[in-house]
Parts: C-alpha cells; sequence; structure tokens
C-alpha cells in the first residue's frame, strides 16, 4: 500500500502542472521519495518534474506503447518510491481519440485515484454541476478530491467548499492567486537562470500548499495497493536481446543541456555499455557500436556546438565507415550543414553529414504523434521543435515519408537514411524494445542508401 494519484483538470488551462508540481515539491520537503510520471509523449515537461521531484521522472503514453507494458513500467519505477504522482494533460477526459490517450484512460489503467484541480478563475454555482458530471462520467474513475487553483478570498473559498458538498466530493483545499506564478517557457526551462526562477517559484507554491490543502488527507484518500494489477489479456515484456552471446555493445550516448529530451524507459531497457558525452562541453566521441543522439534544444547552444570541431569531424570519420547512428529530434541539427538559432541571424556551422540546414524562423510549434513505416517495422513517435528543416534537392533519395496518427503524410517533418545514419525529427519510444527495433534498420542495404556528392 502506497499513495498514489493522478493530478487532473477540468479543462487545459486550470493550473494542472503547477499543482502537480508544487505538490511533488512539498511531498519531497517531508523527505518522501516522490516518483513522477507525465500523461503524454511530451519530454520537454519531465524537466518541471525532475527538479520538483529531485528524481528522474518516466512518461507514460497509451499509444506508444502496449497497457501492460506501461502497468510494468508504473510498478518497475513506483517500486522504491513512498509516493507516486502522476500529471495529468490536458482536460481530464482528452484524449486523442475520445478518452484514449486522456488522463482518465491511464488512472483506470493504472487503477489510481483522481485530484482535480479546477481553476476558480470565474467559478460559479455551476462548478457543482461540473463536479458532479465529472465525478459520475465514469464510474471505474475515482475521484479523490478537489484542489481549487487562484482563490482570491477566504469567502470565495468558502463558497466553493459548498460546490463540492453538494457535488458529493471531497474538497482538499486550495491554491491561493499569486501573481508571477507562471511556468518558464519550455523553450527556455533548459537555461540557468530559467532553472533557477523555476526552482525559486516550486518553493513558494509548496509553502502555499502546505498552508492551504490537507496534504495527510489527500494521502489517506489515495492510498492504495502497489503494484498495480495487471490487465487482461496480460502480454510479459519481452526481454529480446539480440546480442545474446555477443560482447555488449558500446553506446555512446550524447548528454547534456543541449541534447536532454530521452525517455528514461528506452535507455533502461536497452543492454549495452552506456557511455555519456557532451557535445556542449566538448567532449571526445566515445568508442561506440552506436552512437545515440537525442533530442532537445541545440538551437539555444548553437555557438557552442559550431565549435567542437573535433567531435564534428569525429561524426563524419564515424559515419563515412559505417557506423550506426541514431539523432532524433533536435540531435539531428549537429548532423545538418549549418544551424541557424534565430531569425537573420548566423547559419553556424554543423558536421556536414546530410543535405539540410535546420532554421529557427519564429517560436512556431511543431509538435504531434508521428509514424513511419520503413522496412515493414512501424516506428511510433512523438515530434516536438521550433526549428524548420530545409533539405536540399540532394536529401530526396535520402527520406522515407512521416505521417501523423491518421497515416497522413506531414510536411517539413523528416526521416533521412545515409549509410548507417539515420536522422529523424521525430522522438521514438524504443521503451519497449530497446534499441534492438532500431538495430532492425539495418539488416538489409536500403535502396536509398548511396553515397552522397560533395
Amino acid at each position: 500500500m502506497k499513495p498514489q494519484f493522478l493530478v487532473g483538470a477540468m479543462m487545459p488551462g486550470s493550473g494542472q502542472t503547477l499543482v502537480a508540481l508544487g505538490l511533488m515539491r512539498a511531498l519531497r520537503q517531508r523527505n518522501l521519495r516522490v516518483q513522477s510520471f507525465k500523461c503524454g509523449p511530451e519530454l520537454a515537461d519531465l524537466r518541471y518534474h525532475a527538479l520538483a521531484a529531485d528524481r528522474e521522472p518516466v512518461s507514460l503514453d497509451t499509444w506508444l506503447s502496449s497497457r501492460s507494458h506501461l502497468q510494468t513500467v508504473y510498478n518497475r519505477y513506483g517500486e522504491k518510491a513512498d509516493v507516486c504522482v502522476v500529471e495529468g494533460r490536458a482536460g481530464l477526459f482528452d484524449g486523442f481519440r475520445k478518452t484514449q490517450g486522456s488522463s482518465a484512460e491511464m488512472a483506470r489503467l493504472m487503477k489510481i485515484p483522481v485530484v482535480m484541480v479546477v481553476s476558480a478563475r470565474n467559478a460559479g454555482y455551476s462548478t457543482a454541476a461540473m463536479l458532479y458530471g465529472f465525478k459520475h462520467f465514469n464510474t471505474e474513475l475515482k475521484i479523490a478530491g478537489v484542489i481549487f487553483n487562484q482563490v482570491t478570498s477566504a469567502a470565495q473559498y468558502g463558497f466553493l467548499r459548498e460546490t463540492c458538498a453538494e457535488a458529493g466530493v471531497e474538497c482538499l483545499g486550495y491554491l491561493p492567486y499569486l501573481e508571477e506564478t507562471g511556468l518558464p517557457p519550455r523553450h527556455q526551462a533548459l537555461t540557468l537562470p530559467a532553472r533557477k526562477s523555476l526552482d525559486q517559484l516550486l518553493n513558494q507554491v509548496a509553502e502555499q500548499l502546505v498552508q492551504h490543502v490537507d496534504i495527510d488527507k489527500l494521502l489517506n484518500l489515495s492510498t492504495r495497493i502497489f503494484p498495480c494489477t495487471y490487465s487482461l489479456p496480460y502480454i510479459s515484456e519481452t526481454e529480446t536481446d539480440m546480442w545474446t552471446g555477443k560482447r555488449k555493445q558500446r553506446i555512446a550516448l550524447a548528454s547534456d543541456p543541449a541534447f536532454p529530451f530521452l525517455y528514461r524507459q528506452s535507455i533502461d531497457k536497452t543492454k549495452g555499455d552506456i557511455t555519456r558525452f557532451s557535445p556542449v562541453y566538448g567532449s571526445e566521441l566515445p568508442e561506440a557500436d552506436i552512437v545515440y543522439l537525442p533530442g532537445g534544444y541545440p538551437e539555444l547552444f548553437a555557438r557552442q556546438l559550431h565549435r567542437r570541431k573535433r567531435l564534428m569531424e569525429q561524426l563524419r570519420e564515424y559515419v563515412k565507415k559505417g557506423g550506426k547512428l541514431l539523432a532524433e529530434g533536435g540531435g539531428m541539427a549537429l548532423l545538418g550543414q549549418t544551424l541557424t538559432a534565430r531569425p537573420g541571424g548566423t547559419a553556424y556551422e554543423m558536421a556536414g553529414i546530410l543535405p539540410y540546414s535546420v532554421i529557427v524562423k519564429d517560436n512556431r510549434l511543431c509538435s504531434g504523434y508521428r509514424q513511419i513505416h520503413y522496412r515493414d517495422l512501424c516506428l511510433k513517435g512523438y515530434e516536438y521543435r521550433y526549428f524548420d528543416i530545409v533539405p536540399t534537392e540532394e536529401a530526396v533519395s535520402l527520406q522515407t515519408p512521416v505521417c501523423n496518427l491518421k497515416g497522413g503524410e506531414v510536411s517539413g517533418s523528416f526521416f533521412f537514411r545515409y549509410k548507417n545514419c539515420i536522422a529523424t525529427s521525430v522522438h521514438h519510444y524504443w521503451g519497449e524494445t530497446g534499441l534492438y527495433k532500431f538495430c532492425l534498420l539495418y539488416t538489409s542495404p536500403s535502396p536509398r542508401d548511396r553515397s552522397l556528392s560533395r
């Protein structure tokens, strides 16, 4: 038995992320080991979690992986924690197809209760009807209680408590209205000044939640049997190891502030000797059988990356000799011709392995579920970037179409293959198979593989 709950909301913009992070920090300040989880595929939000709970978070997404795998992941990472906190996404019942992929689906899958966050801005008596509807919309889902956000006075909170009583839902407390409580933009959350500001904000929110929320009551109401039981039909994880009987593969993993977007399970599942290196701080490329460049915001570090001439030369030589390399999301910027960090800015030379340039034209976000059909494999992932990829005519023969969740081709998204180098604008989930599935891409020559003219 241990406390486990999902922080959900009636609708986006209610403040569920801020309340979830504040609760993680408040529980951590009680010297509890908090394992946080995030519903959905977004990797940027996980950096907030890591700071709030002082523990590496885990992403859970029902489109990227199977139900039994998600339950296995939840049980594995929650085992050594005192409290499991899952942050929902969007509105409680909002998924990619009705309730599929929603926070409600995840709460039912893990058999954990929901703590609802409700914005007190413009809240009236209709709140009682809305809470009643959320409580009874799906009887398999248990609402542990409600935390109101942005409450302006004791009188307003007293009225809101009455709406909970009439809806038959526990009122756990509130977060008062605070000035300047906005989270830093995701695109800036990796910078040191933003991290310091966020750390101060989390301490402020945690302090207010301790004063105005009955945290002991919340923990008691959310205590459930752990681990969660598996849904039927249960399909156990297959510990497939393509290197059985061989030496462990050496995996060089780029790991620094420019390339932090990585599903934790992808590496934990992969069997191999992992050596981390830093393109930003000038690490040498380690001896490796596989080089993995995960996603991030390399445009924030364009000048530093441009100066790593030695590393760029090592990457070119590694690919030229047929080394296996996977670059995802922002990781592909390192392999292109140039990286332009802002409109009208300097085009910094990169490794020049693949015929495209990466350009930040504005703050327009490109995001969404993606799937790539390559050699009878379906590679699922999520795209999240602020830059544009501008290929040359030479890149056409190296491309494989990138599709959205419904199968339609996505313009401006790319999957390139050159020799044994694969660069994709999508962050792929390897948590269910490890890098085994990635290595299947190299089992036979590709008709698109050819030498690039120089």
